[in-house]
């Protein structure tokens, strides 16, 4: 099933865990370092580094871009680094997270309270999925490097549902 960005409600409804699915559109990369200072500047009321509503974060740091492409290897970091952030940011709005491996159970109840949904990539692919970020733009955290916050353009970037909007796992 094709779906793009952005996401809403509805469209997330209609996917149930175990779907294979095509993602096109913008989505932002962030890991660890990342979501611990997304985290710390929701709790002091500052203002994200993006409009969280309707968005979709991909655990991952890319590597650099080779000469000519918008990137570097880009892979699925292991969500359960980012379990401690994930519910505060599903609360602000965030509705799709895509990585790789198990959630905790506070992330799995902040999904179905707040109707989002988990993505997993395969790992070991990340020279594949580099083949679908289409462009890359660094938006935040430069210092972090690889680490930082980018907007990407992706095109069909093959994905699985493993927690739909329902709670249903695979």
């Amino acid at each position: 099933m094709k779906i793009s960005t952005p996401f809403t409600s509805k469209k997330i409804a209609q996917l149930k865990a175990g779907d294979t699915v095509l993602l096109s559109g913008e989505i932002y990369t962030a890991r660890d370092a990342a979501h611990a200072r997304m985290a710390e500047a929701l709790a002091q009321g500052v203002s994200p580094p993006f409009d969280y509503s309707g968005q979709c974060v991909f655990y991952a740091g890319p590597c650099p871009a080779p000469p000519g492409k918008p990137i570097g290897s880009i892979g699925p970091t292991t969500s359960g680094r980012m379990d401690a952030y994930s519910p505060a940011l599903i609360a602000a709005g965030l509705k799709v997270m895509i990585g790789k491996g198990e959630r905790a159970p506070a992330v799995v109840d902040a999904i179905c309270e707040y109707g989002g949904i988990y993505l997993v990539a395969v790992g070991g692919v990340a020279a594949l999925m580099a083949k679908c970020v289409v462009s890359s733009e660094e938006v935040a955290y430069t210092d972090l490097g690889t680490e930082s916050i980018k907007r990407l353009a992706v095109q069909d970037l093959p994905l699985v549902v493993a927690v739909d909007s329902k709670g249903g796992t695979i």
